[in-house]
C-alpha cells in the first residue's frame, strides 16, 4: 500500500494558506496529510512538521511588523531555521517558497524576501532537494483581508458597501495574479510538473495588467449592476475573477436584491438579467386563465421555458390564418422558440400562477421596442 503523503503549510491561516489548503483537501483528501502551522504554533510543533513533512509549502512571512527589523527575523530568519532543521534530516524535501516582487527592491522587506530566497536555492545546491521559488507579484481573491495589504481588497469591501476608495494616482499599473492560479500552480510544483526558469524563479501564469482606475471603474460597474442588471463581460478573463472576488467581499446581510416587478391584474413580469451583447433574461407570471402576448417582431426573438404551472402557447405567422399551439408544462420542461414574423401569445390554462423564464436576444429599448399588437 503506498505510503500517505504529509505536506506542512506554514502561514496556513493566512490568505494564500487558506485557499491552498482547501484546495488540497478537495483534491487529495483520502490521500493526503495536511500540517497547519501558523502563529498560534509552537516551534517545538514547527520542528515535528518538518520532520514528518514530504513536502514544504512555505508561505509564512511577515509584512506589516511593528519594526523593520522584523522583517529579517520574520523572513529570512524563518526560512533560513526551517532549512536547516530539514537540512540535518539529510532528507532532501522539496521546498516551496512564496516570495515576492518586492525581493527585487532595495527595502527592509525586499532584503528580507530576498534573504529567504537565496537561503532556499542555498539548500537545494546542498542538498540536490527540489527548490520551487515563486516571486509573487499583488495577489486577490476570496478571503483576503481588505485594509491590509491588498488594494484590491479593500477597493472590494469598500465599493460593496457604499464607502469612499482612495486613490492617488489611478494610471498606476497593477501586475495581479489570482488566488486560484497561484494555487493551482503550487499544486503543480508539488505534483512534480514544474520546473524552474534558467533565473531559478517558478512563475504563475497569467499576470494580469491593470490600471488602478481600470479596477476602481470595473468594480463600481458590479456594484451598480445591482440596478442596472447588466452582468460583467465575463469573457474578459479579469473581469470574471475581480468579480468572483467583489462577490466574496458583500455584507453578509446584502447577499440578495430586490428586482422591479411590473405587476398588474394578469400577473407580473420582471427583468432579470441584461447583458451588452447577448439580450436579457425574465421572469413571466401569469395568473390563471389568462393570456399574455398577442404580439409580433421583425429581428427581436426570444425562447420561453415554463418551469412552473401549465399553459400554451399559440403562434400565427403574419398574412395567414393558420395557428399552431405547443403545450408546455413546469413538469415537462422544454424551450420555445418564438420565431420572428410570428404574432405570438402565451395562456395559463392551469388553475394555479404558470411561471415562464423568457430570454430575448436584445435588451429592451423602450425607443425601438420592435414589438407590433396583433391578436393570434
Amino acid at each position: 500500500m503506498e505510503k500517505r503523503k504529509t505536506v506542512l503549510i506554514t502561514g496556513a491561516k493566512g490568505f494564500l494558506g487558506k485557499n491552498l489548503v482547501c484546495e488540497l483537501l478537495n483534491r487529495y483528501k483520502d490521500t493526503l496529510s495536511i500540517l497547519e502551522y501558523d502563529l498560534d504554533n509552537s516551534p517545538r510543533e514547527l520542528e515535528e512538521y518538518l520532520q514528518a513533512a514530504d513536502f514544504v509549502f512555505h508561505l509564512a512571512g511577515v509584512n506589516r511588523p511593528q519594526t523593520e527589523e522584523e522583517f529579517a527575523a520574520g523572513n529570512t530568519g524563518l526560512t533560513e531555521r526551517l532549512l536547516f532543521s530539514l537540512t540535518a534530516q539529510g532528507r532532501a524535501t522539496p521546498f516551496l517558497l512564496s516570495s515576492s516582487i518586492q525581493a527585487e527592491r532595495d527595502n527592509a522587506y525586499g532584503l528580507s524576501k530576498k534573504g529567504a530566497e537565496d537561503a532556499a536555492f542555498a539548500y537545494g545546491k546542498e542538498t540536490g532537494a527540489p527548490v520551487f521559488v515563486y516571486r509573487l507579484p499583488n495577489l486577490f481573491g476570496k478571503w483576503c483581508r481588505p485594509n491590509y495589504n491588498s488594494a484590491v481588497a479593500t477597493f472590494c469591501h469598500n465599493i460593496a458597501r457604499g464607502l469612499p476608495v482612495t486613490v492617488t494616482d489611478p494610471s498606476i499599473l497593477m501586475r495581479l495574479c489570482y488566488i486560484d492560479d497561484v494555487v493551482n500552480a503550487f499544486i503543480s510544483a508539488m505534483e512534480g510538473c514544474v520546473t524552474p526558469g534558467t533565473d531559478g524563479f517558478c512563475q504563475v501564469q497569467p499576470v494580469h495588467k491593470v490600471t488602478l482606475s481600470q479596477i476602481v471603474d470595473t468594480l463600481s460597474f458590479f456594484r451598480e449592476s445591482r440596478q442596472s442588471l447588466l452582468v460583467p463581460d465575463m469573457d474578459d478573463a479579469f473581469v470574471k475573477k475581480l468579480y468572483s472576488t467583489y462577490l466574496s467581499h458583500l455584507p453578509e446581510a446584502e447577499f440578495s436584491y430586490p428586482l422591479k416587478m411590473n405587476t398588474d391584474h394578469r400577473g407580473s413580469f420582471t427583468e432579470f438579467l441584461k447583458t451588452a451583447g447577448q439580450g436579457q433574461v425574465s421572469v413571466n407570471i401569469s395568473k390563471p386563465h389568462i393570456t399574455k402576448g398577442n404580439h409580433w417582431h421583425h429581428t427581436k426573438n426570444e425562447k420561453f421555458l415554463v418551469v412552473s404551472g401549465q399553459g400554451v402557447i399559440r403562434f400565427r405567422k403574419i398574412g395567414e390564418e393558420k395557428i399552431i399551439e405547443y403545450a408546455v408544462s413546469g413538469e415537462k420542461l422544454e424551450v420555445v422558440d418564438i420565431p420572428v414574423g410570428y404574432t405570438h401569445n402565451i395562456e395559463n390554462t392551469g388553475d394555479s400562477d404558470m411561471v415562464t423564464i423568457m430570454w430575448a436576444n436584445e435588451s429592451f429599448d423602450p425607443q425601438h421596442p420592435d414589438t407590433y399588437f396583433l391578436e393570434v
